[in-house]
């Protein structure tokens, strides 16, 4: 749970991923676990098993949520761009940080412009959208030229305070758990690997992401040898879902269509065996490293788990049961035998 808050906490929205790739490197190299870099600045690591001919891989994604500075208004505010699916309204009053192309960073709010209500008639009326909502930075910046000044300008990266806080009652609730909560699975099942000195059946290599929240993270950097790709990635709640904030979610099916079936009986079937809490789901408007693989060509068997996550893409929360049910059923997958 630590080791998510720290992930959450180091901004990453899709496109400026280098801080928080460094960190998951640096968390790697202290386990003498190999690593490198892909051109599009994800990371990968690589543990050697007993069988070197087919291989496994698993892929969680670290990139976020997030914005670019659209335009400086002529108020001194900014007119922001959303990066990734998800709604204005879902951010509105939130703390942000503008990040300039010279590495300065300065804090701001996300408001709609008729915020205040003893001025602006249809403050609770008004749509929000990307007219009508905008940054007010924390600085004293009245014109386009003011702003201009301290280095901020269009395409500059806008990130989201995460809010992190892990309660008493064992749920962690924070910005960015998709996916950062199942980045700190794998890495902690790594550890895990490294400390116990488990010898894996198979080759297998573990893809940190950095673009999946705008679709393309995991297509390139699948070996030849791979048989088995299996996403971590977060179960969505809502009306009509069975999944929850305290099992291991199986996705059997997203909006790119079924995942493999002998795949998801092998996964069901170590859950079983092993205890293990679980919930089979289809996500209605998802899509995966996984399925962003299969769309791209690549041979392989694809998979998709995850803890469940509430309120996804906005203030999103789970439990601690939900991550360890997760990192049982991985740590039994990664020891088992390919479905084929």
């Amino acid at each position: 749970m630590k080791l998510i808050a720290d992930l959450v906490s180091i901004p990453s929205p899709s496109g400026n991923t280098n801080e928080v790739i460094t960190f998951v490197e640096n968390f790697l190299k202290e386990l003498q676990v190999d690593t490198y870099r892909n051109r599009k600045g994800g990371l990968i690591a690589t543990i050697e098993g007993n069988d070197t001919h087919s291989h496994r891989m698993l892929t969680a994604h670290v990139d976020t949520l997030g914005a670019m500075v659209k335009e400086v208004k002529a108020n001194g505010r900014l007119k922001i761009d959303l990066i990734g699916g998800f709604r204005f309204n879902s951010i509105e009053g939130e703390y942000c940080q503008i990040e300039t192309q010279s590495g300065k960073k300065f804090t701001g709010t996300i408001l709609m412009h008729q915020t205040s209500v003893h001025v602006y008639k249809d403050a609770g009326k008004a749509e929000r959208n990307q007219d009508n909502m905008e940054i007010r930075i924390d600085e004293k910046v009245h014109t386009v030229e003011e702003v201009r000044a301290l280095g901020i300008e269009v395409g500059d990266f806008v990130s989201f305070d995460p809010r992190v806080e892990v309660t008493p009652s064992g749920y962690i609730k924070s910005r960015h758990l998709d996916d950062k909560a199942s980045v700190g699975i794998l890495l902690q099942l790594i550890k895990q690997i490294k400390q116990e000195g488990i010898k894996l059946p198979y080759t297998t290599h573990f893809l940190i992401s950095n673009n999946e929240e705008i679709g393309y993270g995991g297509n390139s950097n699948i070996t030849p040898e791979t048989v088995e790709y299996l996403a971590v990635d977060m179960g969505a709640m809502g009306d009509g879902q069975s999944t929850d904030e305290y099992t291991v979610s199986i996705c059997v099916k997203d909006s790119s269509g079924p995942y493999h079936y002998n795949l998801r009986k092998h996964l069901v079937r170590l859950a079983e065996e092993n205890h293990i809490g679980y919930k089979l789901d289809i996500y209605p408007f998802y899509g995966s490293d996984a399925s962003a693989a299969i769309r791209s060509g690549h041979d392989i068997i694809h998979g998709l788990i995850g803890p469940g996550i509430d309120s996804s893409h906005a203030f999103e929360r789970t439990h601690v049961s939900s991550i360890e049910n997760t990192a049982k059923l991985l740590y039994f997958y990664v020891q088992s035998k390919l479905v084929i």
